[in-house]
């Protein structure tokens, strides 16, 4: 089953969530819940112990996670103005794939331009200064 077979029709809130994962799961796999909830804990467990480890994750076709180091830097407290040292720490970042990319930027134009009656494709003219 590929990715185009999902579908994500009422999402109760604007953010996907484990649970609503899950549930996708259950409805469109036919895993039981139970199944469907220890599978997505699991994943995602996966990838949090691989970053906590030191070790990239690279999911083809979706982006890249990785742990950074960022080394210390002087800082203040907004409240009181007083300067107060940052220590070094380590980040999580993700990197979008160029396909993830492209299915995104596809999208927003898809929203954006009208369907053309002729079917020729929208041309986009400027008259302003140069």
């Amino acid at each position: 089953m590929n990715a185009a077979e999902f579908t994500l029709e009422a999402l109760e809130t604007p953010a996907l969530t484990k649970a609503h994962l899950a549930d996708l799961l259950f409805e469109q796999i036919g895993l039981n819940k139970r199944e469907s909830k220890d599978m997505v804990e699991a994943f995602f467990d996966l990838i949090a112990n691989s970053l906590i480890e030191g070790s990239d994750v690279k999911i083809s076709g979706f982006g890249n996670f990785q742990i950074r180091v960022k080394a210390p830097r002087p800082g203040r407290n907004p409240r009181t103005g007083e300067a107060i040292p940052i220590g070094e720490r380590r980040v999580a970042t993700f990197h979008a794939s160029a396909k993830l990319k492209e299915q995104i930027h596809g999208s927003i134009e898809q929203q954006q331009q009208p369907p053309q009656p002729d079917g020729a494709p929208e041309v986009e003219w400027s008259l302003g200064a140069k």
